[in-house]
């Protein structure tokens, strides 16, 4: 079934870039990194900030232990989305199987719930075969959903949904941010700004119910696994952290980053929900005249760096097993 197909080799139809080995070949490649391997049945899942070379551990493993890797990234996911999301090169795929990158189109719907569903069906399949699982990605929120679970809340309502598009449309996106943040200051804190349909399913949720996200979200506490796992990250100084950013992101842009999103918005997909991530929405607001060329680097860096504190706060609480990457001499 598609679900459960690996992606590996030839690009995906819709894409027109090369995925080039951004930033590969760091020390997750070397030897040493000391981690057991799964036992039966458990999934080893690769979590941390963006640009903590996540993609490159978790290679390193799915290498060492014969693992297929199955990707939990809200950008990654989609076809033709590639430069920007750092996925993992043709090269790396044709090394390893990878599952859930690829493979959606840009405008199809997919939420943390979906995404369990595809993720399972693709373990199951693969645990048919007794064939290792290594889970990787920086949507954090998908992660707890595959192994916890999603606390119970309303079902969608599209009228609500659709005035809330209306008025991002009408009064910006930050106008109903800053009302979540009135009435759920909680999720305010955890959601940007820009995200739009998650801000807006928050309202949503205490629209329809009378209860903030948070309440739903602590009453369900994500107490009760649905897989074991063991979570393993790459831990980073901060300095080090923003230099890798930084680099990151030139070489992005060196490759052709700012080409890609023109591509994009020319086949129409300048409206997908993905245009509105970390570094798509930088450069599609200087292709719209919003920001200067000259402060393109500067602004997506600066996007970055909120996302990754973010990304530390889910992270904070999470039994994480941290992995120091060696010193050369």
């Amino acid at each position: 079934m598609n679900s459960v197909r690996a992606t590996s080799g030839p690009r995906a139809e819709a894409a027109e870039f090369e995925r080039r080995p951004i930033m590969s070949g760091s020390d997750a490649s070397q030897p040493g990194w000391d981690v057991a391997p799964p036992e039966p049945g458990e999934l080893l899942v690769v979590v941390g900030p963006t640009a903590s070379g996540k993609t490159d551990l978790a290679l390193s493993l799915a290498e060492r232990f014969g693992a297929h890797i199955v990707g939990a990234d809200s950008v990654q996911i989609y076809r033709a989305f590639d430069l920007g999301s750092g996925k993992p090169s043709d090269a790396a795929r044709a090394r390893v199987p990878h599952h859930l990158i690829d493979q959606l189109d840009p405008f199809d719907h997919v939420d943390a719930a979906s995404f369990a569903a595809l993720a399972n069906a693709v373990i199951a399949e693969l645990r048919s075969r007794a064939q290792p699982v290594i889970v990787c990605g920086g949507t954090y929120l998908w992660v707890k959903a595959l192994l916890f679970g999603l606390a119970p809340g309303p079902p969608r309502d599209e009228a609500v949904r659709n005035a809330h598009n209306a008025r991002a449309l009408r009064e910006g996106r930050a106008s109903l941010h800053a009302e979540l943040a009135q009435v759920d200051p909680e999720s305010a804190r955890r959601l940007a700004p820009n995200d739009l349909v998650r801000v807006s399913r928050a309202l949503e949720v205490f629209a329809l119910s009378g209860k903030t996200q948070s309440e739903w979200h602590a009453a369900h506490a994500f107490k009760t696994a649905q897989h074991r796992a063991r979570l393993i990250g790459v831990a980073r100084e901060r300095p080090e952290l923003d230099d890798r950013i930084r680099r990151r992101t030139r070489e992005w842009l060196e490759a052709g980053f700012v080409a890609e999103v023109e591509s994009l918005v020319l086949r129409g997909f300048g409206t997908a929900r993905a245009m509105g991530s970390v570094g798509y929405a930088q450069v599609k607001n200087m292709l719209d005249g919003r920001l200067p060329p000259a402060e393109l680097e500067d602004a997506i860096v600066r996007a970055t760096r909120v996302l990754v504190r973010r990304q530390r706060t889910w992270l904070r609480d999470a039994p994480v097993e941290w992995l120091r990457p060696r010193v050369s001499a």
